[in-house]
């Protein structure tokens, strides 16, 4: 095995970790806060940090990945993570779990940025988009088994924590074994335009970045909102560990075959009519009651429809923007991931406090709805020259 592919092989089983890590504490958190009687609005409040942590570190990531690379900035990200999960069960009070995921929140896109990065880098341009699926993948995988990690919460609340510091103690091991690599440099015509790179990038891409903020949204209204919709409604911890898991199955099974489709007919296409899917799917979601096996389905259906959005995404930016204007792109599809997290939580706390439960997935429904419809009525300036040039 060449060292680019030994490389590859390392870095997809740390996002697996970190998929583990981050689909275990967000439930996890939610559900010891509702236990100790904190409403719904505080919890959401207290599960925003993790992702202003990453809002705020995203835009510099650039740096530190350019000066000590890929490996170093990886490596730091999980210090930052191990040591916050660490200390977690050994406190109580909610500014201090706050604190405490807002390193979190550093460090676990410090991790998946240059991570990403460098499997961009390293691929080969025949198979990336594959392996960026893949990537996207490894992450779902680790997504959906941590979930279950609740279920060890009757051995002691420090349990789960324990688990997954095991698991990121073996991610410093396998990133041990590996050389470290940098970005190549930025041309010297390009360091006076970031702003202008961020601008045009926007004005070109802004369907493009749009996947992430969905993803964003629906991934911590699930796994930050909905343990609260279900304590509420009747449903018992043990069964939300098994529901949840549906969402990022179903994204499992259809990752790869959606990746492909896309490459074939187009990502807007598949992103518009995923997008209806989706819809449906939380839109009826209300309509379950209290069918736990119907939850699991509509999630399954939802999850393999949208749950690859942020790979699509970033594949369509790369597919309608200069390549010199891709890494710009990551840097906002980040942003606009985290923000999405903090808004989520605390927009979901405060429909569920004044409103009835499900109408969470009814916004999440209706975002859906206008994307696809901006999906199927937009075409992108690339597309109309690809077209213009057949007709020609």
């Amino acid at each position: 095995m060449s060292s680019s592919r030994y490389t590859f092989w390392v870095l997809i089983l740390v996002v697996v970790i970190g998929g583990v890590s981050q689909g275990l504490t967000i439930p996890l958190l939610a559900v010891l806060l509702e236990q100790q009687g904190v409403s719904s609005l505080a919890n959401g409040l207290n599960a925003a940090a993790l992702y202003i942590g990453m809002v705020v570190a995203s835009p510099w990531l650039e740096i530190p990945l350019r000066r000590i690379g890929y490996r170093s900035t990886i490596l730091w990200g999980l210090v930052l993570v191990t040591a916050s999960t660490v200390l977690l069960p050994f406190f109580t009070h909610l500014a201090v779990w706050f604190a405490l995921r807002l390193l979190m929140g550093v460090g676990d896109t410090s991790l998946h940025y240059a991570s990403q990065m460098w499997v961009t880098k390293i691929a080969p341009p025949e198979r990336r988009g594959r392996d960026l699926s893949l990537y996207g993948l490894a992450y779902g995988i680790g997504f959906s088994i941590g979930p279950l990690g609740i279920n060890l919460l009757p051995f002691g609340i420090w349990a789960p924590f324990a688990a997954v510091t095991v698991l990121y103690v073996l991610a410093f091991c396998l990133l041990a074994r590996i050389r470290n690599a940098y970005p190549d440099p930025v041309p010297p015509a390009a360091d006076g335009r970031r702003e202008n790179r961020y601008a045009a990038v926007f004005r070109l891409g802004w369907l493009a970045l749009i996947p992430s903020f969905l993803y964003g949204f629906m991934e911590t209204s699930l796994n930050g909102s909905f343990p609260v919709y279900a304590l509420r409604t009747g449903i018992s911890v043990e069964w939300v560990s098994l529901i949840l898991p549906s969402f990022v199955v179903g994204s499992i099974i259809l990752q790869m075959p959606l990746g492909a489709l896309s490459d074939r007919i187009g990502r807007r296409l598949v992103m518009g009519v995923c997008a209806l899917v989706g819809a449906a799917a939380f839109l009826l979601f209300p309509l379950s009651g209290d069918s736990v096996w119907a939850m699991m389905l509509l999630l399954a259906l939802a999850g393999a429809a949208v749950g690859s959005f942020y790979s699509l995404g970033l594949a369509f930016a790369a597919d309608i923007l200069p390549a010199s204007m891709v890494p710009t792109a990551g840097i906002i599809a980040g942003v606009n991931f985290g923000v999405a997290s903090i808004l989520a939580p605390n927009l979901n706390g405060l429909m569920m406090q004044v409103w009835e439960p499900w109408t969470i997935f009814w916004l999440m429904g209706g975002q859906l709805l206008a994307f696809a419809v901006a999906c199927l009525l937009k075409r992108t300036q690339s597309e109309k020259m690809c077209l213009h040039t057949q007709e020609s």
